[in-house]
């Protein structure tokens, strides 16, 4: 036994159906041949490629003016009568670099002041006045309560002669 409600699905169905059939005549050639024959009427201007000019090397410092950063340079002998006593023992402190030492405080010795330097190792040594700490063959040459000042002697980078630098080492806290 079939309900009414039944038969009105089947009905609704069956016109939905019809009506997709309906829908298909015709349409589909129309937009097949829409976009088959869209692209007849175009034609693309592509310009040419840039010519490619070959590759000519440079050589580095044609004119000899600049040096050559992949090469060792030479030390050049000095004109200038500064220079740091390569002979003479070298003093603890000289080991480390300046900015890795400290200058902690100060002792007085009857008429000796020293300098109380901490090392990166949490050391601590002493140096008076003509004492060398430092790489750059720096000599302490004025201990105060406040720090110390150093003259170091450096190479010029450019001209390879020595020069001064004076340099100081304040109080830490």
């Amino acid at each position: 036994m079939s309900t009414w409600h039944e038969e009105y699905k089947r009905a609704a169905m069956l016109a939905f159906c019809v009506l997709l059939s309906a829908c298909g005549d015709g349409q589909g050639d129309d937009l097949d041949h829409f976009i088959r024959d869209a692209g007849n009427d175009m034609h693309a201007r592509i310009d040419p490629l840039p010519e490619v000019k070959p590759y000519t090397a440079a050589t580095y410092n044609a004119d000899g003016i600049l040096n050559d950063p992949f090469k060792a340079r030479k030390i050049v002998s000095s004109r200038s009568s500064m220079q740091p006593n390569m002979d003479r023992p070298r003093e603890p402190l000289e080991a480390f670099p300046l900015e890795s030492l400290k200058f902690v405080g100060s002792l007085s010795k009857e008429k000796l002041k020293y300098a109380l330097i901490l090392t990166p190792d949490n050391l601590v040594q002493q140096i008076k006045v003509g004492g060398y700490m430092g790489q750059n063959f720096g000599m302490v040459t004025e201990i105060t309560e406040g720090g110390l000042r150093l003259k170091e002697i450096i190479q010029d980078e450019l001209s390879g002669d020595w020069i001064e630098r004076i340099s100081s080492i304040e109080l830490q806290d």
